[in-house]
């Protein structure tokens, strides 16, 4: 019988959903996944301080990972959209909001939902 409290259990979904996106861009080391669990855990207290947010989560912890690895190794997921130009990050949407998705920003388009990279990227 399962007994996660639904906020466990977005948070559970947020951590599976960014670390298939880490995986589908081939970038899941040990390293990259502490910062997942730095930013659940960072993630469970902003929620346990503000409930109407758990619908947030996936989005959220996309963010955090993606701004700590720029800090860290660079930009990350790439956009797998444009060919020409300087290479650039995807932007999770919206900033805060339940159904987050990786947008390209300089071409004005949905890519895909946040934990489905990996269809894009190994086409």
């Amino acid at each position: 019988m399962d007994h996660a409290t639904p906020l466990e259990q977005a948070l559970h979904v947020a951590r599976a959903l960014v670390l298939a996106d880490l995986a589908a861009g081939e970038v899941a080391d040990a390293d990259v996944v502490s910062l997942v669990e730095d930013s659940v855990t960072h993630r469970r207290w902003w929620v346990e301080q503000w409930p109407e947010g758990v619908g947030c989560l996936a989005g959220l912890v996309a963010q955090d990972v993606q701004d700590a690895l720029l800090e860290k190794y660079g930009r990350w997921p790439l956009c797998p959209v444009c060919a020409h130009g300087e290479p650039h990050a995807l932007d999770v949407e919206p900033e805060l909001g339940p159904d987050p998705h990786w947008v390209c920003s300089e071409a004005g388009v949905r890519v895909a939902a946040v934990g489905g990279l990996g269809p894009v990227l190994h086409r």
